[in-house]
């Protein structure tokens, strides 16, 4: 059975120890296993004392991020890459150290629109780059989940297709694809035909409307992400991804366009989400049921 999470940022921005412990127990308080933070710099933030907090509420972690130009592993400057491929061992050992078990986001390539098309040898550095941190990250426990964004996003991955090749050239056991229903809607030719065909390589998976406000009041078809998702087995974290011009935050906010406000009551927001993405899943699991049963009339 699936678990639920939910990213910080439908609750805060901020990273001060009163924002966090806010985050963790509103996140607790309206049903959520797992609370997925953006990456936080040990130096500002008291690991310890957040990775204890965790543990006391039984919250699951995970962490989220985005390559910046000047850490794109992608890069033919080797110096770029190479501060790129540190980035990704700090992020590595800061899920570690708070429990986690999961990074994910944008760690193929820099997060942002490129105005260049992608190469063969970009493909192959980036490849290349991870596969080094992917080894040091299974020491650690850790999985490099691969976050399938749209072309306004990165010039690099935007399928699922794309990213199981990615995988493939990595030879890497512990890297996956981290799949979001937002980025989907705008790539993907079926999201439920993609998922399916992703199968046991979905590690993560980001549920989040196609204007990133309440679930159900866009243009996705739920329905189907559901049904895929009880049909590859997929048993891990849902989480739900939300953002609002209520909640600022100075990169994310302008690399992904929140402009809008399409929410202000964060608590009746993620209440709803919960139970909306329950629901979609008991449904699935109640249709694959009913396609499966023997109704041969009783002798």
């Amino acid at each position: 059975m699936s678990k639920f999470g939910i990213h910080s940022f439908v609750w805060s921005a901020g990273s001060s120890r009163q924002e966090l412990e806010a985050a963790l127990t509103r996140s607790k308080e309206a049903g959520f296993d797992l609370i997925e933070l953006s990456y936080l710099d040990p130096k500002v933030v008291d690991i310890p004392w957040l990775a204890g907090r965790l543990e006391d509420l039984g919250l699951g972690v995970a962490i989220s991020m985005g390559l910046p130009a000047d850490g794109d592993i992608s890069s033919a400057d080797t110096d770029i890459a190479q501060n790129g491929v540190e980035i990704l061992d700090r992020a590595v050992a800061l899920t570690r150290d708070l429990g986690g078990t999961k990074l994910g986001g944008i760690l193929s390539s820099a997060h942002g629109y490129s105005p260049e098309a992608p190469t063969r040898a970009a493909w192959d550095r980036s490849a290349g780059n991870l596969a080094k941190v992917a080894d040091r990250a299974k020491a650690a426990g850790v999985t490099l989940n691969l976050e399938i964004v749209n072309r306004f996003e990165s010039n690099l991955l935007n399928t699922a297709a794309q990213g199981l090749a990615y995988i493939e050239d990595t030879s890497a056991s512990n890297v996956f694809l981290h799949l979001d229903t937002f980025h989907m809607n705008i790539e993907e030719a079926d999201l439920g035909l993609a998922l399916r065909n992703a199968a046991d390589k979905v590690g993560y998976v980001h549920i989040g409307e196609s204007h990133r406000g309440y679930l159900g009041t866009g243009s996705i078809d739920f329905a189907a992400v559901f049904d895929a998702l009880v049909a590859i087995g997929y048993d891990d974290y849902v989480t739900f991804e939300s953002f609002s011009s209520e909640i600022v935050d100075k990169d994310l906010s302008l690399k992904t366009a929140i402009w809008r406000n399409l929410w202000s009551d964060n608590v009746d927001l993620a209440r709803h989400a919960r139970t909306f993405i329950a629901l979609g899943l008991e449904t699935a699991h109640r249709k694959a049921e009913l396609v499966r049963q023997d109704q041969r009339p009783a002798r």
